[in-house]
This record gives structure tokens, C-alpha cells and sequence, in this order.
């Protein structure tokens, strides 16, 4: 009689049997766990798009701090902003036509006083050349005499036709709706604090949120 016999005639597993076995049931468990995460990653739902507003100052960044203040009211409401001095505008033209391509902004807004609103146009009409386009234009009383161009929808243009401020001209290719608006009979109004006039503030902040 074999006093050591094994039922199906199987040897005892050894100390290495057991350690192989072992380490594959865990390697077999961490590519399941792998599996199931990655799988979780690519139905991620995509990051939402967002609305930017560009707010352009003008000349030594001191005369034009309305603008921050109109960002600072759009900020409280959630909308993404950018303040800066009109010289950046291409700069700031290239980080807009980005954004849009790739998805992350939705629409694009663009807003100036003095330079600044010089400054809109151009802005507009470089994102024109690459086929972004501008749902809204806000011009503060500029101090060069522009076209309007470009994928704009509407473009606002507030001046003072006795100071310093001049109209905007439509393009041959202008297709949006263009409003040069005077307002020289508000006394209270002048080239250095447009942008800062409450009255006018809460218009621009009005027809930014209508334009979103």
C-alpha cells in the first residue's frame, strides 16, 4: 500500500508553484483595474466651452481702466475675460483663433476704448482672415478712423463727433450690422471717461450678455 499516494496522481504544488500562481492572479488583477479605468477615461465627458470677452485699453494703460472695471462686473457673472493694452491685440488675435479651432471657446467678444477701440477692428479683421468669427464689437470713442471687416455680427461704436472720437466705416465685405452711435450730447461724456461712465458700462455689459 502506498501510504503517500495523491488523488489523480497530481504532485504537491511547491513553494515556487505557489508564488507564479500567486503573481499571476495579481498581475491579471491590476490589468482589469487598468482596463476599467481607461475605458472610464475615454467616455470622459469633453470640457465645456466657454465665452471670452477681450477688453483692449488704450494709450499707457491709465486712461482706460473702465475696461477692468466692465471685466470685473462680466467676472462676477462667470464670463471668461482678458484685459489688456491695445498693442497686444495681435498677440491676443492668435490666442482667440486658437481657442476657437480647437473648441475651447465658444464665442468671442471684443471690446476697447481710445486705441483700444482702434485696436478692435483690427483685432476682428485678423480673426476675419482665418475664419473665426466675433459675435459682438464695442468700440469706446476711437481715435483712428476704421474699417469694419471681418465675420462680426454686430459691431457698436459709441464716439464723440465733436472730441477726439471717430465713426467706424463698413467694408466692402462687411456683412454684420454696424452702429456708429454719437453720443456728443451727453455732457457729462468725454474721450477720457467713456469707458468709465457708469450709464455707458451698464450698456455695454447689457448687450454683451444679450450677445451670449
Amino acid at each position: 500500500m502506498k501510504i503517500f499516494a495523491h488523488s489523480a496522481g497530481r504532485r504537491p504544488p511547491t513553494a515556487r508553484g505557489a508564488l507564479v500562481s500567486l503573481l499571476a492572479m495579481a498581475l491579471s488583477l491590476f490589468l482589469l483595474v487598468h482596463t476599467t479605468n481607461a475605458g472610464a477615461a475615454q467616455t470622459a465627458a469633453p470640457a465645456k466651452a466657454y465665452d471670452h470677452v477681450y477688453l483692449l485699453r488704450g494709450a499707457f494703460n491709465i486712461f482706460s481702466l473702465g475696461m477692468d472695471e466692465i471685466a470685473d462686473r462680466l467676472q462676477r457673472r462667470g464670463v471668461r475675460t482678458t484685459v489688456a493694452n491695445y498693442l497686444s491685440w495681435e498677440s491676443l488675435a492668435d490666442e482667440a483663433i486658437a481657442e476657437y479651432k480647437s473648441g475651447q471657446a465658444r464665442a468671442i467678444i471684443l471690446v476697447g476704448h481710445s486705441s483700444g477701440a482702434s485696436a478692435v477692428a483690427e483685432m476682428a479683421a485678423r480673426l476675419g482672415q482665418h475664419g473665426v468669427p466675433v459675435k459682438l464689437a464695442i468700440g469706446l470713442d476711437p481715435t483712428s478712423r476704421m474699417v469694419a471687416s471681418g465675420h462680426v455680427d454686430r459691431y457698436i461704436n459709441y464716439y464723440i463727433a465733436d472730441g477726439m472720437g471717430l465713426a467706424v466705416v463698413r467694408g466692402k465685405q462687411f456683412t454684420g450690422v454696424l452702429q456708429n452711435i454719437d453720443v456728443e450730447k451727453n455732457p457729462a461724456l468725454n474721450h477720457f471717461n467713456i469707458d468709465k461712465n457708469r450709464a455707458l458700462q451698464d450698456r455695454v455689459v447689457s448687450e454683451i450678455r444679450a450677445a451670449l
